[in-house]
């Protein structure tokens, strides 16, 4: 059985506002409801782990009532870093598992199903895999003498869902955290895990922005 951990964790202060963004709407349903419901058409037999700061799980109960919103997950609570919050996920996962587990943004509602797809079946075939896309703009490495452009060639960006071998993902975070760990694959890597690179897609923006917002809406009405 392959699993997803969706990571929520959000306040929201770049927005501009209280209320975290994984719970603000767009298009008339909150960005989780949405992030959760893309995973669910890909695949309903995923098992759906949602990772909920514990302050939070109430009003999100609420928001579930008040949208009639029936997808089964299981909500586990967050830690104080993206690292504990993923391993928290992870502890949700039967030891037993056999299969794949993804670990995405909630706040990343436009991931395709093609993305998906080839995040699961890369990890399926390699142990691990992250969607990626090329850079288009410019760009500059900065130091104290103002820096250099470096070839954006040798880079890209990286998005989520990020997916692993269950079993090799659990002992990979069966250890202490570190500053290194940028992102999910990052302590992968330093177990020792290889990483696939897969296409992403440009819509799979993470909300951050009161524009990244706007933009969503325009994504909901196309």
């Amino acid at each position: 059985m392959d699993y997803i951990i969706i990571v929520a964790g959000g306040k929201g202060l770049r927005m501009g506002g209280d209320l975290p963004k994984q719970f603000l709407p767009i298009d008339g349903r909150p960005v989780l409801m949405r992030t959760i419901e893309r995973f669910n058409q890909y695949n309903p037999q995923l098992g759906i782990i949602v990772v909920l700061p514990h302050s939070q799980q109430d009003y999100w109960r609420q928001l579930c009532s008040k949208y009639a919103f029936a997808v089964e997950h299981t909500v586990v609570d967050g830690g104080d870093t993206r690292f504990q919050s993923s391993k928290n996920g992870l502890a949700a996962v039967p030891d037993d598992a056999q299969g794949v587990v993804g670990i995405h943004d909630g706040v990343r509602p436009f991931v395709s199903h093609e993305t998906i797809a080839r995040c699961f079946e890369a990890a399926r075939m390699h142990g691990a895999a992250l969607p990626v896309l090329p850079v288009i703009d410019t760009l500059r490495f900065v130091d104290d003498e103002g820096g250099h452009n470096v070839q954006r060639n040798n880079y890209c960006t990286v998005q989520t869902p990020q997916t692993f071998d269950i079993q090799q993902i659990k002992r990979a975070f069966n250890t202490e955290y570190s500053d290194n760990f940028t992102d999910d694959a990052s302590v992968a890597e330093a177990a020792g895990m290889k990483i696939t690179m897969v296409d992403g897609n440009r819509e799979n923006i993470k909300l951050t922005t009161p524009y990244d917002l706007l933009f969503a809406e325009f994504l909901c009405k196309q």
